[in-house]
């Protein structure tokens, strides 16, 4: 792929899948807006692609934020001239069940469905003008199944898959299309977070719930979005593809280890 004089958004770009995507995009030649409400991990991040001879600025934008949205495109539009690439990946991380709150579920919902609505309706118009694009929106596996405790985040994610094909179908006259990708666990600065920075004693434990007994890498989502957004892609909208070591694939006996039919001819 060779994106030179193309631009793209990735939001949630300060770290994690975003970071990554954000790397492989400036690899391609593109230029990389980061969009992020943690501004020093967002400046950091732009200073070390800028460092690196990639083009890339930082715009701090909560994406709950409609209008903050929208000034924040036509900005990067002023000096790039074009958008051609969103890709929708910053992310509440909030979990809560029962015990669920109003603003819990104002802060989750405003985040990972509104805020990959206002950033869609900030980019469409350059992006029609452009000639076309594509968008990603990063969902997660927890969008297609159910876990304890975790009525907000799942159900956020869920709504991001029927949101997709919504998205996808309205714009798909004006040749851009829209997908998502389904992440498992991917070894991200949240995940290791909940690891107390222990992988070595976690990715065994958590390694299990793939096929591939282990944790993704940001990279590895990072290389998918970016075949979405590729002419590789030129026939896909609509869709969503699982980045997840084959976690969806599994049933209830797991790797089958315990299973009595295990290793049997």
């Amino acid at each position: 792929m060779n994106w030179s004089g193309r631009a793209a958004v990735v939001t949630g770009g300060a770290s994690g899948i975003g970071a990554a995507t954000a790397q492989e995009f400036i690899a391609q030649g593109a230029t990389v807006a980061i969009f992020d409400i943690n501004q020093a991990g967002g400046e950091e991040r732009v200073r070390s692609l800028q460092a690196a001879g990639g083009k890339a600025l930082f715009f701090r934008v909560d994406v709950s934020d409609a209008d903050a949205c929208r000034r924040a495109v036509e900005a990067l539009t002023a000096q790039t001239g074009r958008l051609d690439f969103l890709v929708n990946n910053a992310a509440s991380f909030l979990a809560r069940g029962l015990n669920a709150t109003t603003a819990d579920w104002e802060r989750s919902l405003g985040v990972n469905v509104r805020g990959y609505a206002n950033t869609v309706q900030a980019c469409f118009g350059p992006m029609r003008r452009a000639g076309g694009g594509a968008v990603v929106n990063v969902a997660s596996i927890s969008g297609h199944i159910s876990q304890p405790g975790r009525w907000t985040y799942n159900a956020s994610k869920g709504a991001i898959l029927t949101m997709t094909k919504c998205q996808a179908l309205d714009l798909s006259p004006h040749n851009i299309r829209v997908n998502s990708v389904s992440p498992g666990w991917i070894w991200t600065p949240e995940l290791a977070r909940a690891a107390s920075g222990d992988r070595a004693k976690w990715e065994p434990v958590w390694g299990r719930y793939h096929m591939l007994r282990r944790l993704g890498e940001p990279r590895e989502v990072a290389r998918a979005i970016l075949f979405l957004c590729s002419d590789d892609a030129s026939f896909i909208t609509g869709a969503d593809l699982p980045v997840d070591g084959g976690y969806l694939g599994m049933g209830s006996e797991g790797l089958g280890e315990t299973s009595s039919f295990a290793g049997t001819e």
